[in-house]
């Protein structure tokens, strides 16, 4: 059996924290380096290296791993005189799980080829709980070659993995599911105050969605942090609409717009000018309530 590629791991944050311990747990050896050194420590407690910079992490690495909050943070990290894709050696392979733009993935495969450098893009989705689970779903983008050479990590983080061609489609795909996510935000608060607003017991309204044509992920997994009225602080306002904009770009570029694409954008837009950009997503849901004047609880608040 051949020997594991030694990793260096950019960005832990929300979700590329459990990545880089599940890493850790299956015994690659991982350099990690964020800018906030709070979120590193745990994960030097489990074994991994905390690098003192991004030149220090990712010297005599085989594999680049990345999870950044979007491509502005991308561009800034990789590209440049001082960019990351400078740093690495020839037959370095990146792995870049950020959700970012099309564009940007096209320009930096272009700019990785130059160096010799593999590039991979490989948006991930399912969530917080999942990534800690090792049951992400990953949507792979560039050479099938890389993609095949490196499936075992994948298979480390991931439950679901989908080699979708050429670089760009993994941006594509994670989005066009995001679209669908939001979406179902967007309205499952306006299913759970018709049943609200009519007298029947939330868990009642709760169960009978999930149970019908109506199911989503929203309803099975994001309901919940509605009725504890956190609405899910995982994933903030200002990642839904970043995300949001990058779907609608991609829409403007096949030259036509989403009806429901641009109306939910607007409607995410108006939640983070009322609560701020670092709200939980699903203030979108307390816009309503705050409309109504009900709280969806299952318990008095």
């Amino acid at each position: 059996m051949s020997a594991l590629p030694k990793l260096a791991f950019i960005g832990v944050g929300n979700m590329g924290n459990p990545m880089a311990m599940n890493l850790v747990k299956a015994g690659y050896s991982v350099n990690v380096f964020d800018i906030d050194p709070a979120k590193t420590s745990h994960l030097q407690q489990a074994g991994a290296h905390v690098a003192s910079s991004l030149q220090a992490a990712v010297t005599d690495v085989g594999v680049v791993m990345v999870s950044l909050p979007g491509p502005t943070q991308v561009a800034q990290v990789m590209l440049g005189d001082e960019g990351m894709l400078n740093m690495l050696g020839q037959g370095t392979t990146v792995i870049d799980t950020t959700t970012s733009s099309v564009a940007l993935i096209q320009q930096l495969v272009a700019s990785a080829e130059k160096n010799g450098v593999h590039y991979l893009e490989a948006p991930v989705t399912n969530a917080v709980d999942f990534a800690t689970l090792g049951r992400l779903s990953i949507f792979v983008g560039g050479s099938l070659t890389a993609f095949e050479t490196h499936k075992p990590i994948f298979e480390v983080i991931g439950e679901k993995i989908f080699h979708v061609g050429k670089a760009g489609n993994g941006a594509t795909v994670k989005l066009l599911t995001n679209l669908l996510w939001f979406v179902s935000a967007a309205t499952i608060g306006e299913a759970l105050m018709l049943g609200a607003k009519a007298d029947i017991p939330l868990n009642t309204v709760w169960e009978a969605i999930k149970s019908s044509a109506g199911n989503s992920w929203v309803a099975e997994h994001d309901v919940p942090s509605i009725f504890a009225g956190h609405y899910d602080p995982s994933f903030s306002l200002a990642l839904c609409c970043k995300d949001l904009g990058l779907i609608n770009d991609i829409a403007h570029s096949q030259g036509y717009q989403l009806p429901m694409g641009s109306h939910v954008l607007a409607l995410f837009e108006k939640a983070q000018a009322v609560y701020g950009p670092q709200a939980a997503e699903l203030h979108v849901v307390k816009l309503l309530e705050d409309q109504v004047g009900h709280y969806l609880r299952t318990e008095p608040v």
